[in-house]
């Protein structure tokens, strides 16, 4: 696994937006209504892409030579730089919404003592799961 990845991303400008692909990554798309748009749309996918090819144990190729790479008319070539480390632990970290069931009563007593639900299902799930 790598820290940092480069990869050629073909923007393909239409009418109706920016279309992103990655000749190298197949099944690699993203869309974009302007170019700025389309920067932070591309390092997104690129990264979510490569992140589960590493939890797949999939080979990540190298990345083709700009030069080699074959254009339509309406298309050019942007390098997207990915730093895997902050978007490994982005994702590792993302939270979860969890609905869940409890006595009216104890409800009533956990809002009028202040109990933050998140923080002690966190904690009671920890110490359950033996997780410091």
């Amino acid at each position: 696994m790598k820290d940092t990845y480069i990869f050629p991303a073909v923007f393909n400008y239409a009418e109706d937006g920016i279309s992103i692909s990655y000749p190298d990554l197949a099944g690699c798309l993203s869309c974009a209504d302007n170019d700025e748009e389309a920067m932070k749309n591309s390092k997104e996918a690129l990264a979510l892409h490569l992140y589960g090819m590493e939890v797949d144990n999939e080979e990540i190729p190298v990345p083709t030579c700009i030069k080699d790479i074959q254009l339509e008319e309406n298309e050019i070539v942007v390098l997207v730089e990915v730093f895997m480390p902050l978007w490994r632990d982005k994702i590792i970290n993302k939270t979860v919404k969890k609905t869940l069931t409890l006595p009216s009563w104890l409800n009533i007593e956990a809002e009028r003592c202040g109990i933050n639900f998140s923080q002690t299902l966190q904690e009671a799930l920890k110490q359950k799961l033996n997780i410091c």
